[in-house]
């Protein structure tokens, strides 16, 4: 079975405990998560973010693919992740990662490289619509 057990583009709100479940596996003693929500704000937004839209890349699935498989390496770890596309609110749900790994050490390891290369490296992109009616693309990735 790959060590990716899921990596997935969807225009339908994540669900957390999906991707638990999909890295369950009795071998692994550790288990991270990182859920990357709509915040209310950016530092360089003038009035408050009411929405963020996210559009992809048709290979951004196989792209997502690849970056949890680097992040994995030659490493014991399995992942779950998905990226959010469409309109988002704020609260929702726009990434979630989970990683189990026979240790902590690894579990977070995986967990960080994933979201870190995720924000530079998945053709994701993302207009982020403020409470005044501005709208601004936001570069690659999350």
């Amino acid at each position: 079975m790959s060590a990716v057990r899921l990596a997935a583009i969807s225009a339908e709100p994540l669900d957390l405990a999906a991707h638990l479940d999909a890295v369950d596996d009795p071998a692994m003693g550790a288990l991270t998560t990182f859920v990357g929500r709509v915040r209310d704000h950016d530092p360089d937004a003038a009035t408050s973010v009411v929405a963020l839209e996210y559009s992809s890349h048709p290979d951004a699935a196989t792209a997502l693919q690849r970056l949890a498989e680097e992040a994995i390496g030659e490493g014991d770890a399995i992942v779950a992740v998905s990226h959010r596309i469409g309109t988002l609110a704020v609260g929702d749900a726009a990434v979630v990662i989970a990683v189990a790994a026979p240790h902590r050490a690894e579990a977070f390891e995986v967990c960080r490289a994933l979201i870190e290369t995720i924000k530079t490296g998945l053709p994701v992109w993302k207009r982020q619509v403020e409470a005044d009616g501005t709208a601004t693309w936001l570069g690659l990735g999350g």
